[in-house]
């Protein structure tokens, strides 16, 4: 491979092969692991509040140390066979090693619905166990966390059978919709020329120059939903009607209370977010119209959100744009510069584009050698630099908890503050990109990408959470129509866009192709990422502010982030999250961004 060409990652140092002797010998402990964990909880199911507390302080400490150790097995080892499925969609012994450990891990998940039980009837003694040195105490948000969660669970019969069907039930029906949106391809003439696209490469041309271009790609790909509707529609009543009928009988208020809980923010948290989000609603209306008007329009239609402005020629190669992270990553932390380096030294990154391999971007942790793993593809565009920089940020958060010390339950980071680091990495680059602009052309175009992010993050996010919030409300009485999730969709849109957008001409089939409203535990996965893009945002004003003194708090921050809620953390930084004004100030970030992007026009 030549220096010039974006690099593949490397796991050799995990296991030297799926077909080794290392991974085999790897999956049998994880098989011979998750046995005695079962025989040990049927051991300490027994045992209840009452019990010895010195007892129950040592069999408490066991179970801790049993989970971590199994989690750390069998995360690397899903970490490793999906270091394969990504990157190479036809390897066909990947997909079959996927499907094993997903089968054989079911039997993992009932093991946490029953330890889950198990603590929660350990609920009144919590206090003395976590007092005493050692394991509990040093996972005793966890543990109080998990006795709290508790109270939302079925019988242990009804949980296990919840498990072991959801691989043929919500799986199913989510992979139902991946399958089909992800075969379908249209025709499409393309610089003269017809070819088939597939869905995600028509997608893209709404950032085309040529607005004909992006009309017609937009008028192809509602034609190519429109035949697929039926199917898709039926896995979305399928996963929605699952999670109405799990809540309920977990005792859930609704499905957005499980979506609470898993993020760690309360009702009112979410409520003052999304009253700053409805305050700032007019501001991005100006941003739509300013833009409508430059295109020489009244008001923008869908197929002009993503459309480009100004120029800017400018082209990375992947040394270039390591180079640029490197020095600017430095400018805020060398610890956090000296991390990419490492990233970039041994080969964590797999840049280059190729068939096979997987949209998108993504990092992942590698718990058992305590590394990341970052997947994209490197075109040498400055939104890619950008995307570069948000992945480093989320293996720089890792390395903060590796370093920490931190255990697997640890680690476990909620959504909503998962976001924090990679805003952070993000907003730097895309801070030091604008600095370097070589014109006011290149400026204007800088600008009008970063309002592009910020106007999905915020209003389209709205639209989509507004859509979710009633389809679970109206899938408690009926299955709805394709028709009626259109329906739906564009009222939502039309709510969040406001005067903005043109509607006669919005995107009726949202719902078809966002993939997240397919997982089943992962309902109103939207609002996490505003909350994540205002947090982030926020968190960088007060680096500002403060300047070098506030990186130690930071990372402080991020190697704690899967010990506390989110109001919590955010207190350490004197953050009120409750009340909408933190979330006004971030959102007037992003009006300073909109009133230089006004002055360029």
């Amino acid at each position: 491979m030549s220096a010039k060409t974006p690099p593949r990652w490397d796991l050799s140092n995990v296991y030297p092969g799926l077909q080794s002797a290392e991974f085999a010998a790897d999956f049998e402990k994880a098989k011979a692991q998750t046995a005695d964990l079962a025989a040990f909880l049927t051991e300490a199911e027994v045992l209840d509040a009452k019990t010895d507390p010195a007892l129950l302080t040592e069999k408490v400490n066991q179970l801790l140390e049993k989970f971590n150790d199994l989690l750390v097995r069998v995360g690397t080892m899903f970490a490793y066979i999906n270091s394969f499925v990504a990157t190479d969609s036809f390897n066909t012994e990947a997909l079959r090693k996927l499907s094993e450990m997903e089968i054989a891990s079911v039997e993992l998940e009932k093991l946490g619905t029953r330890a889950q039980a198990w603590i929660g009837k350990l609920g009144p003694a919590l206090p003395v166990i976590t007092s005493k040195p050692g394991a509990a105490r040093e996972h005793a948000f966890w543990l109080n966390e998990t006795a709290e969660q508790s109270r939302y669970l079925m019988s242990p019969a009804e949980e296990a059978i919840a498990t072991e069907l959801n691989l043929s039930g919500a799986n199913a029906w989510g992979k139902l919709q991946r399958t089909v949106t992800s075969q379908l391809s249209m025709d499409f003439e393309l610089d003269g020329k017809v070819q088939s696209l597939s869905m995600p490469a028509i997608i893209n041309l709404r950032g085309h120059p040529d607005e004909d271009v992006r009309r017609r790609a937009y008028e192809t790909e509602l034609k190519a939903w429109q035949t697929v509707r039926e199917p898709v529609a039926a896995a979305l009543n399928g996963i929605k009607g699952t999670v109405n009928t799990l809540n309920h009988r977990r005792g859930r208020t609704d499905a957005l209370h499980a979506a609470l809980d898993i993020n760690r923010i309360d009702r009112a948290t979410l409520e003052a977010m999304l009253t700053a989000m409805r305050e700032s609603l007019p501001m991005f209306q100006r941003y739509f119209r300013a833009k409508a008007k430059r295109l020489g329009k009244a008001k923008l239609a869908w197929w002009d959100l993503f459309a480009p402005a100004g120029r800017s020629d400018r082209s990375y190669s992947f040394e270039e744009a390591r180079k640029f992270v490197l020095d600017n990553f430095g400018r805020f932390s060398p610890d956090m510069a000296a991390f990419a380096e490492r990233a970039f030294n041994n080969n964590w990154i797999d840049a280059e584009q190729r068939t096979g391999k997987v949209a998108g971007a993504f990092c992942m942790d590698v718990p058992a050698v305590k590394e990341s793993r970052i997947l994209l593809s490197f075109d040498g565009s400055l939104d890619v630099v950008s995307t570069l920089a948000h992945e480093l940020g989320h293996g720089f958060h890792a390395d903060c908890m590796f370093k920490a010390g931190t255990t697997d339950l640890q680690r476990r980071t909620p959504m909503t503050m998962a976001e924090t680091a990679s805003i952070m990495c993000e907003t730097i680059v895309s801070n030091a990109v604008l600095e370097n602009a070589a014109d006011d052309d290149e400026r204007l175009a800088i600008l009008e990408a970063a309002l592009i992010g910020d106007s999905q993050v915020v209003v389209d996010i709205y639209s989509r959470y507004l859509f979710e919030k009633e389809v679970f409300e109206r899938r408690e009485q009926a299955e709805l129509s394709a028709d009626e999730l259109c329906e739906i969709m564009e009222r939502c849109q039309k709510a969040a866009y406001g005067e903005g957008l043109d509607e006669r001409y919005l995107h009726p089939y949202m719902w078809v192709w966002k993939p997240h409203y397919y997982e089943a535990s992962l309902s109103f996965y939207n609002f996490p990422y505003t909350f994540g893009l205002l947090f982030g945002t926020g968190l960088y004003a007060i680096y500002q502010k403060r300047g070098a003194d506030f990186v130690p708090e930071y990372k402080a921050l991020l190697a704690s982030t899967g010990m506390g809620t989110a109001a919590e953390l955010a207190g350490r930084f004197g953050i009120d999250i409750r009340t909408p004004d933190f979330w006004r100030g971030s959102l007037g970030i992003i009006e300073k961004r909109l009133e230089r992007y006004l002055a360029l026009l």
